[in-house]
């Protein structure tokens, strides 16, 4: 775990320069963090929230895998931030100039690895002895989250401080100085577990967007009971190294998924859940919400692009003049079933037009959806539901988007929520 003096001189010099701003060529006040908020969760963030242009956010990013070098994990985060940045692009795959949004900086990597091979009894799931295992672990999450935020950890993370040069700082502190804004762990999943896709304790907000104090809700796929509440949210990510892009894509947008389910932010819940289709018994009074809650094992037909057939209770049902809604990580608007974006036949979708109500008497304009759409990202993101994952997150109303609430108010930007 050694760290030569240059990089730590280097990585320090560049939290210093954007922790005041420095980073980014456009103007400080409106790129997060500046001079004004560096943390998450500062109220900057919804007082400012229509002025911002871009986000900047600074990961920790930390390295169970032994044998993974530090040039190895550089590259595999490198690919999906650069992923992330294409898919934060607003209507990008019209829009060639369309500006990404969300550019995330390491600030740091914490190299956890072990310096000599461990004995074959001790490999386990082929991560170090450091990472911090659930005692007699029996299934399911295997990590110990409470570790991550103990002075003991200070000294194996080495986060730099602008202000405290060679002294150990807790993640904690990283977060609430705005040092980190998010964490992406990088371990193996295998028979003895691994950590969840995504944790969160997310900040708590009311529906003028105002916090709560003191409260925060769990908005992950996991919600580990060791997990702090530091006063700020805080999300951390779990990459599996022996997957690609894509599949880590799936992980960010979950995130998404369960932050609009946490309902920790009430104004982001409910136009998120129009979004994914998950408010199907109000829109086409089936018995279910959400595609998921179909006969289980049946897959949704559609003998044509406005009609679509389901079961249900052994029972067959059709749609007439059914708009797909843009859909969610596991289901793209034609998709048959779970993870399926590849069915050639087109379903008439709003995905691109969300909220636009740019179509006859002031509804959303519908267009045939084919996996043609998405075959730009196929380099990009190639593995799990990457291609669809980058594709569907270009039409989140994002920077500069012409979307409107109910209100007739032109939509928030919604990767903003993020850092809530």
């Amino acid at each position: 775990m050694k760290r030569s003096s240059i990089q730590n001189v280097l990585s320090v010099l560049c939290l210093l320069a954007a922790t005041h701003g420095l980073a980014g060529s456009q103007a400080p006040t409106r790129v997060w963090p500046n001079p004004e908020s560096r943390a998450n969760s500062d109220d900057w963030l919804r007082l400012r929230h229509r002025e911002i242009r871009q986000l900047q956010p600074r990961l920790l990013v930390i390295n169970y895998v032994n044998g993974l070098t530090e040039d190895e994990v550089r590259k595999r985060v490198d690919a999906i931030i650069a992923a992330v940045r294409e898919a934060s692009r607003y209507h990008g795959y019209r829009d060639p100039q369309a500006t990404p949004f969300l550019e995330y900086r390491i600030a740091h990597i914490a190299n956890l690895t072990d310096d000599h091979p461990l004995p074959e009894s001790d490999r386990m799931e082929g991560n170090s002895s450091l990472y911090p295992r659930v005692p007699d672990w029996k299934e399911g999450n295997n990590f110990r989250y409470e570790v991550l935020f103990t002075e003991e950890y200070a000294h194996l993370l080495r986060i730099p401080h602008p202000d405290r040069p060679g002294r150990p700082v807790t993640l904690g502190a990283a977060v609430r100085d705005g040092l980190v804004h998010e964490v992406w762990i990088l371990a193996l999943q295998g028979r003895f577990g691994a950590p969840h896709s995504v944790v969160e304790l997310k900040q708590a907000y009311d529906d003028s967007l105002r916090k709560i104090p003191g409260r925060s809700v769990h908005a992950g796929t996991g919600a580990p009971q060791d997990l702090p509440f530091l006063g700020r949210s805080l999300r951390i990510v779990h990459i599996n190294p022996e997957r690609g892009v894509g599949c880590a894509l799936e992980n960010i947008g979950r995130s998404l998924e369960e932050i609009a389910r946490s309902r920790a932010i009430p104004y982001f819940t409910r136009y998120f859940t129009e979004f994914t289709g998950a408010d199907l018994k109000t829109r086409y009074r089936t018995p279910f919400s959400t595609w998921e809650g179909r006969q289980p094992g049946t897959e949704l037909a559609y003998p044509a692009p406005d009609t679509v057939l389901y079961r249900y209770k052994g029972e067959q049902f059709a749609i007439r003049n059914y708009v797909a809604p843009p859909g969610n990580v596991r289901f793209p608007p034609n998709a048959r079933r779970e993870y399926d974006m590849d069915n050639p036949e087109p379903v008439l979708s709003n995905i691109e037009h969300f909220r636009l109500r740019d179509g006859k008497d002031g509804r959303d304009r519908a267009e045939p959806y084919t996996p043609e759409r998405i075959a730009p990202y196929r380099a990009l993101a190639p593995d799990c539901m990457g291609p669809w994952i980058v594709y569907w997150l270009q039409n989140l109303p994002g920077l500069n988007t012409r979307a409107r609430d109910d209100q007739d108010l032109p939509m928030r930007n919604w990767w903003v929520f993020l850092f809530y």
